[in-house]
């Protein structure tokens, strides 16, 4: 309670402004604490609102940031979410992200230290007079999206869940580990702990669509409720602004060199994956309001 009492006052006073940054407290691997970046955007009004918990992409926040987590952010936010985007890489020595950083010491802000982010996050805004702690969601697309499945697997939820996400979206994640194996538990079968929801591209080169598809039936086949959709002709970072564009620098686990990925945008997959977040998010999130 000591932690949240301190991270209180900071979030309480980014909410008097429009894409503040300010800090929250999470754990390393090892339970040691840390400080690290987050950024909170809220509606106009008292609330309750219902939140969401923002995972970046490879990219970071940072300069060299994609943009998707904000413009995802706009949305939600014009839509009557509060949004926390925690920063996990600029305080962390990767400042304009991992994208294309093979470097070992990468594996320090991956998706398994990032779920300790994310629930980290979920804990402060659970805290917050304005924010209806029992409908707090994740979200997250690329290294983001791996982050979510992570953290919304049952077998690998980090220790610090006294707070649980009550649903979860991962755009175009990493489905399967660099062996090939499915994410999931020895069984090949992902368990949710909320309902959840991957959307990808058909022609995703950096996280492609098939093992998505095979994760989401086996999951559904055993109960539980994930559900995934499958954009026709679309790249990876579908939900981008710019054009499709081939990067030979981008380190691909899915590429017989090791690099190599196509990232862009495709507008009739972003304008359908808004229909499909804001409609999904509502259903599990904020039925109620």
């Amino acid at each position: 309670m000591a932690r949240l009492a301190a991270v209180l006052p900071l979030l309480l006073l980014a909410a008097c402004a429009t894409g503040p940054v300010t800090s929250i407290v999470t754990t390393a691997e090892k339970g040691v604490e840390e400080r690290i970046p987050a950024t909170l955007e809220k509606p106009q009004g008292d609330g309750p609102f219902p939140a969401i918990v923002m995972m970046h992409d490879c990219s970071g926040l940072g300069p060299t940031s994609s943009g998707g987590p904000g413009r995802w952010a706009r949305v939600l936010v014009e839509h009557g979410y509060v949004v926390l985007l925690p920063d996990s890489f600029s305080s962390r020595g990767f400042p304009g992200g991992v994208c294309t950083d093979a470097s070992p010491a990468r594996a320090n802000v991956g998706p398994r230290q990032r779920a300790r982010d994310a629930y980290a996050a979920l804990a402060a805004l659970s805290s917050l007079p304005f924010v209806d702690g029992s409908h707090v969601g994740l979200m997250g697309g690329s290294h983001g999206g791996a982050t979510v499945l992570v953290a919304m697997l049952a077998r690998a939820a980090p220790e610090e869940k006294q707070h649980r996400f009550a649903a979860a979206v991962a755009l175009y994640p990493a489905c399967a580990t660099a062996g090939g194996r499915l994410i999931g538990d020895p069984q090949g079968v992902y368990r949710a702990l909320a309902p959840l929801l991957i959307l990808v591209g058909e022609a995703d080169d950096w996280t492609p669509a098939e093992p998505c598809r095979r994760l989401g039936e086996a999951a559904q086949r055993a109960g539980y409720p994930v559900a995934i959709k499958i954009y026709p002709g679309a790249y990876h970072a579908f939900d981008s602004d710019s054009p499709p564009r081939y990067v030979a620098a981008r380190v691909n686990a899915n590429s017989p060199t090791g690099r190599g990925a196509t990232t862009g945008g495709n507008p009739a997959a972003w304008a359908d994956s808004i229909r499909e977040v804001l409609a999904f998010f509502d259903r599990n999130l904020a039925a109620n309001r």
